[in-house]
């Protein structure tokens, strides 16, 4: 069967899912040979044993999109029964994480060898108690078994960065975790395992950062000693309500994280941008410092810092 036969042949047969199995598809007359083919063809992306994706589908997700699939698919070819946990449960709270890896975690209340599971998995041994344990809809009809949303911040505490704990945990907070609640779940894992992670990553949590890159320049902030700046301040402007990402107030000094979301994703292109550079202007009227920075910066150890430092040489010399 040549591409666009096999193209159409799918399009016709494909069952109403993103991922399906090979019952799944057995069952719509999509039978091994023609799996084997469209596989070597690019036509389809193989998951995992058994589980399979549209390469026009898969190619056309995001990254993080993606690993939900994978989670999908492991899903499938366990027939429903694993508890996810630490990253992956985070993705399938819909919590932002950044630099977690592909990898499937789920947890097992037994030790089992690295290959029972398969190279895409990362197996934790914990009998999880029933108050941490929740049911989600991963797809329609699919419900995964993971672990609840204060228990997947404090899992990450101990498996990631200080950087990528702490973007699941301010997605958290914004979605209604506590701090107590966090250290609660901490508690219940036993043996108190990575509980000094944990103890590490609650005092610099912060739900008012909105973004992977407002919690990433937040802590460089904290680490290089700069003084503390006021998150998500709003200050009145003549074309509206301006509000800074990062404000030192008594020195009129504003910090902008650029994210391409925060400018696109509720207006049309061109209208984000209008108002955002008359704010701006308004706002330098009025005598305030604006400092932009971007994901690059964070890359390169005290670029922001020294950004910040001559703005605010700036601020004290015009206030002076």
């Amino acid at each position: 069967m040549n591409a666009p036969r096999l193209t159409t042949f799918f399009e016709a047969r494909w069952p109403d899912a993103t991922v399906a199995s090979t019952r799944e598809l057995a069952a719509r007359g999509i039978d091994h040979r023609v799996l084997t083919e469209a596989v070597q063809r690019r036509e389809l992306v193989r998951l995992r044993r058994g589980v399979y994706v549209r390469s026009s589908v898969w190619f056309g997700f995001k990254p993080w999109e993606q690993d939900r699939l994978r989670i999908e698919a492991h899903w499938l070819s366990t027939n429903g029964t694993a508890v996810y946990s630490h990253a992956s449960a985070a993705r399938i709270h819909r919590l932002t994480t950044w630099n977690a890896g592909p990898q499937v975690h789920v947890t097992v209340p037994y030790s089992g060898s690295k290959s029972s599971h398969g190279s895409d998995v990362r197996a934790h041994s914990f009998i999880v108690p029933g108050c941490d344990l929740v049911h989600m809809r991963l797809s329609p009809g699919r419900i995964a078994n993971v672990v609840g949303i204060e228990r997947t911040v404090a899992d990450c505490a101990r498996t990631l960065s200080l950087e990528g704990a702490a973007i699941v945990g301010d997605s958290a907070l914004r979605r209604g975790a506590t701090l107590a609640g966090v250290r609660a779940a901490a508690e219940r894992t036993g043996a108190m395992r990575g509980y000094r992670r944990v103890e590490d990553l609650l005092p610099v949590l912060d739900g008012k950062s909105e973004s992977p890159g407002e919690t990433r320049t937040r802590l460089a902030l904290a680490a290089s000693g700069i003084p503390s700046p006021v998150l998500q301040y709003e200050i009145p402007t003549r074309h509206g309500l301006f509000r800074a990402d990062f404000a030192w107030p008594e020195l009129l000094v504003i910090l902008e994280f650029d994210g391409v979301a925060k400018y696109f994703d509720y207006r049309p292109t061109s209208e984000a941008l209008l108002l955002e550079r008359q704010r701006e202007v308004a706002l330098m009227d009025d005598g305030w410092t604006m400092v932009r920075t971007r994901w690059p910066e964070l890359m390169t150890p005290g670029v922001i810092v020294a950004k910040l430092e001559t703005a605010f040489a700036r601020a004290r010399k015009l206030s002076a």
